[in-house]
């Protein structure tokens, strides 16, 4: 795992999808708009609630709200409490942008998946290349 950054920690695609897999109680939510959510395709179990979004393109003034929603449900059994919230974006922006959002309103365990949904671009200008979620191979649809 990677170091900290100021508004969480970083965690590899590999990793944030074997914690999904053997804890319920994790939740991931991805952060990008309506349209590359559905239309570029998403990994596997995630929560859509965008950041910025159409026809505006400023920030979700509700995002916060929508996440503390998205998490209803999702506590350990163990201890009662919401468990880790992962963030996925495209390539790990606005996650580290929503981590500070998260992060001021009181929820403290959150992590950034390293590499976003598509990776960072290579020498060439494309994605999905160099690191990411879909770089990785891990389960993603499209709607």
């Amino acid at each position: 795992m990677a170091e900290p950054t100021i508004a969480g920690q970083m965690i590899s695609p590999t990793d944030a999808w074997e914690m999904l897999q053997s804890d319920p109680s994790v939740t991931l939510i991805d952060v990008r708009s309506d349209m590359e959510f559905l239309m570029i395709g998403h990994p596997k179990g995630a929560v859509n609630v965008p950041l910025i979004d159409a026809p505006d393109w400023t920030v979700n003034e509700a995002f916060v709200a929508n996440v503390r929603k998205a998490l209803l449900g999702r506590v350990s059994a163990k201890n009662r409490q919401i468990n880790q919230v992962l963030l996925i974006c495209r390539s790990g922006n606005r996650s580290l942008q929503s981590a500070e959002l998260l992060l001021a309103e009181g929820l403290t365990d959150i992590a950034i998946i390293e590499g976003g949904f598509e990776g960072p671009l290579n020498e060439h200008h494309h994605r999905n290349t160099v690191a990411g979620w879909r770089f990785e191979g891990l389960p993603w649809e499209q709607c």
